[in-house]
């Protein structure tokens, strides 16, 4: 059965080119004519891993191609997920799988909701990889993929396939749990490196203003009913800051590259639960609202 991925940014390249380079079979879908078109002068994907690269020529096409789609790895940002399905649903075959990786919570639960007939596979991703170009991407660190069906049931067969192109993966029984906690990790760091203008790694400085918004944060992930998300979220901060700090998050580099963010589905996901729930945040809500100013005044979308 052939993989169909839809969205190649830098993670879908990195998907993309180590399921061919394994021979697996693999399709990219690119979203317009002319997009197709660089693509074919380019002749594929290049993979840059430790100093070499490669080129991979996998076959693409438009949403508008007739082939049926089993299996679809959704790689785009969590505001053009929806949408960006929606013009492949003709092509979904009942009983389809869709692999859902994107940033932070809301998309997918929508998405799992106006296609029912199809099994959404959630995927929580910590390897590294960023684009040199628009059909280049450099494979930057190497890390772990959680995979799992919010809906339980067993773990696929073609999980192999993964190993095969080494493609590191671990089956969760409890995604969400695991989603939430990656949600609460970003929602810590992420919109403090846009305000401060700064690396990971200057946050260490912010040490009590982090220690605050960890506390309302696990306040909020035990209400969620993800207790065990919340254990230790503080330290783990820490950690990933620590671990990180010469680097400068995601949401600080579409900040800066004039890109949207995707705050609706990480700050904007967490307050609008909180207040769902009754939980008071003041602190995530300020910080929400400071961080939509900073956006607003740098002339990018706040949603």
């Amino acid at each position: 059965m052939s993989w169909h991925i839809l969205g190649v940014g830098a993670l879908g390249s990195l998907w993309a080119t180590r399921l061919a380079r394994a021979g697996v079979p693999v399709r990219i879908i690119l979203r317009s004519s002319q997009r197709l078109a660089d693509y074919q002068r380019a002749g594929g994907l290049t993979l840059s891993e430790v100093g070499e690269s490669s080129l991979h020529a996998i076959p693409a096409e438009l949403p508008e191609a007739n082939t049926s789609i089993q299996r679809l790895l959704v790689a785009c940002k969590a505001y053009d997920a929806e949408a960006a399905i929606a013009r492949l649903a003709p092509r979904l075959a009942n009983n389809c799988e869709i692999l859902l990786l994107q940033n932070g919570l809301g998309s997918q639960q929508a998405i799992a909701e106006r296609w029912p007939q199809a099994r959404c596979i959630f995927v929580s991703s910590t390897e590294g990889a960023y684009r040199e170009g628009p059909l280049q991407v450099v494979f930057a660190g190497r890390g772990q993929n959680w995979l799992g069906d919010p809906n339980g049931g067993s773990a696929p067969v073609w999980l192999d396939e993964l190993d095969r192109a080494g493609i590191p993966q671990i089956w969760s029984t409890d995604i969400v749990a695991r989603l939430w906690r990656k949600l609460a990790l970003n929602c810590a760091i992420n919109p403090l490196t846009v305000l401060h203008d700064c690396r990971n790694g200057d946050l260490l400085q912010y040490r009590e203003q982090l220690a605050a918004l960890c506390q309302e944060l696990g306040t909020l992930l035990e209400a969620n009913g993800q207790a065990p998300a919340a254990t230790d979220l503080q330290d783990e901060v820490l950690r990933v800051i620590e671990a990180t700090a010469a680097n400068y998050s995601s949401m600080y580099q579409d900040v800066r590259l004039g890109r949207r963010t995707e705050i609706a589905y990480l700050l904007g996901h967490a307050c609008r639960s909180a207040d769902a729930l009754g939980v008071a945040v003041p602190l995530l809500h300020d910080l929400h609202d400071r961080l939509r100013k900073r956006l607003s005044l740098r002339g990018l979308p706040t949603d």
